[in-house]
């Protein structure tokens, strides 16, 4: 049957087909989707692990227990799982394990532009890089049958445009796999002398999987010229098929770690001049380069940035596209947090009282940009604990008294709740603020361990924030609700007053949940307004200037009430005796 599909959905059909049992995964785009469609398989069982190390060492039990298993995460995620990662390659697995890895050339959103091939190449795994749709779904299958046969977990390496671009693919049943778990110390149990004999064995599974890569039929050849060669994978091949049609011979990688050889020479000595054609790092290059052959790429192309059509033709010299323009103007639309966002309240007390707020991976990142202009450090997943620790530890009370520390609830789960046993047992005198959204919301809302809700939304394990922070050393925990400003106002001045460190869980659910209901929208009493601007200050979508009077989007604003809340004039007014 043929289908239309995103590449995403398209590698959890994959799955599926290929028999897979078992899928844990943690929320980051551009990889959610993948977990989030195998969900809807009865034949698999899915979760939303704590973080990216977790859901891999899980994936690895399962294949353990002899399951065909996976799990997902973007592109930094894979450096939370990178530990497990290194050592599945000396263990080995029972059931196959394929580990999805989704790059985000261009950083639509992520916070660098890191190349996972190097990963592939350090752990001494293989990866393979499908281009479109077709291939998520054939290479996720065929990743299971290199995975079984090579005694190995495999990397997939998505990236946006083929997670998020749909083409056609041909869907085939599902066959079932199973085997039977043997133990066996010497393979799984890697202390020194285990893993020692388990290295040789890696070394060895290179060499035949470079044979491998000679003869594969994902990586092929497609010869028109012996003007130009481009040796390419991925979207980049896409590009290259646009730009050139036949005006240039391509080998085109399915397989890219490890790399042919033979494939590669012989294709070189085919062509007169030969390119390498990829976003990022120089890796194929690199490889090409070391087998003493003549090669172009990086001289040519940029290492920043996603490749596009235009760019690739105006690299050869060849015309590029004008595009249409437009002949309206079209306005900026600069990120902010939505109308109703329960960051904005309590991150407009932190900018009233000019605290330095050290901030963390999720969308109240926004309290970055102004007016709120407030976040002055985003790093990593649950960095802004661990750094307002050395912050404080450092400047001490000069700092103590106006630094916190602002983590969401899953980002706090995922690796901030280890930053936070650091601060109690090391004692800096630290304020730390639980952004407790009741969600992950950046990634568009999968549940976390502290929303008692599983992947499928069923009721599952809740854990208590209050609770894990006093059992973790902390003394002082309080929760506010962040819709009120004086509230919020007071536990900041107090709790950055205590000699000791502290806890604010600042709760409100995401206004976009479907499950909040929200009061009726406010107007501006137009007679009432002076002009100042007061409501301005906190950066809402649904309030605005005209005519020198605010006024309010009546199908944003969701009666959230903080803007009432700065209104000298009391200008702001409920719509509810209208409605």
């Amino acid at each position: 049957m043929r289908e239309l599909m995103l590449g995403n959905k398209a590698l959890a059909r994959g799955l599926w087909e290929a028999g897979v049992k078992f899928v844990s995964s943690y929320p980051g785009t551009p990889s959610t989707e993948i977990t989030e469609e195998a969900v809807k398989f009865d034949e698999i069982y899915c979760e939303w692990a704590p973080n990216e190390k977790v859901a891999m060492e899980s994936a690895f039990g399962a294949s353990l227990a002899g399951r065909r298993a996976f799990c997902a995460q973007k592109h930094v995620g894979l450096n939370v799982a990178a530990d497990p990662l290194f050592t599945l390659s000396y263990t080995g697995i029972n059931a196959g394990l394929v580990v999805v890895v989704a790059d985000d050339a261009g950083m639509h959103s992520s916070q660098n532009e890191q190349d996972s091939r190097h990963y592939a190449i350090a752990a001494k795994v293989p990866m393979l890089e499908p281009s479109d749709s077709a291939e998520a779904l054939n290479f996720a299958k065929l990743a299971y049958e290199i995975s079984e046969q090579f005694d190995t977990p495999v990397l997939i390496k998505m990236c946006t445009r083929v997670a998020h671009s749909q083409s056609v693919v041909e869907t085939s049943e599902r066959v079932e796999f199973s085997t039977a778990y043997e133990k066996n110390i010497a393979k799984y149990v890697m202390m020194p002398g285990n893993a020692k004999k388990r290295h040789p064995i890696v070394e060895e599974r290179t060499r035949r999987l470079i044979e491998y890569a000679e003869t594969t039929p994902i990586n092929r050849v497609e010869f028109f010229t012996d003007e130009l060669g481009i040796i390419t994978s991925s979207t980049s091949y896409q590009y290259v098929k646009e730009v050139f049609g036949e005006e240039a011979s391509v080998l085109k990688l399915g397989m890219i770690n490890p790399l042919p050889v033979e494939l590669i020479k012989n294709f070189a000595s085919k062509v007169k001049r030969l390119v390498v054609v990829e976003e990022l790092d120089p890796i194929i290059e690199t490889h090409v380069k070391t087998l003493g052959l003549e090669v172009e790429g990086a001289n040519l192309l940029p290492r920043i940035d996603e490749f596009s059509q235009n760019l690739i033709a105006q690299a050869f010299g060849k015309k590029i596209s004008s595009g249409i323009a437009l002949d309206d103007a079209i306005p900026n639309r600069p990120p902010v947090m939505c109308a109703g966002c329960p960051h904005r309240g309590l991150f407009y007390a932190l900018k009233k009282r000019k605290c330095t707020v050290l901030g963390d991976i999720g969308c109240y990142t926004l309290g970055a940009v102004p007016p709120l202009s407030t976040i002055e450090l985003t790093l990593c997943m649950g960095a802004s604990i661990g750094a307002t620790h050395g912050f404080n530890k450092m400047l001490g009370s000069q700092s103590e008294s106006k630094t916190v520390a602002v983590i969401g609830d899953s980002t706090f789960m995922h690796s901030g709740m280890t930053g936070l046993a650091n601060v109690a047992y090391n004692q800096s005198n630290s304020t730390v603020i639980i952004l407790d959204n009741s969600i992950t919301g950046m990634t568009g809302h999968q549940q976390n361990p502290s929303t008692g809700l599983n992947i499928k939304g069923d009721p599952a394990g809740k854990i208590d924030l209050e609770a894990l922070c006093r059992a973790m050393g902390i003394n002082r925990v309080r929760v506010v609700d962040p819709y009120n400003f004086a509230e919020c106002d007071v536990a900041i001045k107090e709790e950055l007053a205590a000699a000791e460190p502290s806890v604010i869980i600042s709760r409100r659910p995401c206004a976009l949940l479907k499950t909040v209901k929200h009061k009726p929208p406010l107007k501006v009493d137009a007679d009432k307004c002076i002009g100042c601007k007061s409501c301005m200050k906190i950066g809402c979508p649904a309030i605005s200037m005209v005519d020198g009077k605010a006024i309010v989007d009546s199908t944003q604003c969701v009666g959230c009430g903080v803007c009432s809340q700065l209104c000298p004039k009391k200008a702001f007014v409920s719509t509810a005796k209208e409605a």
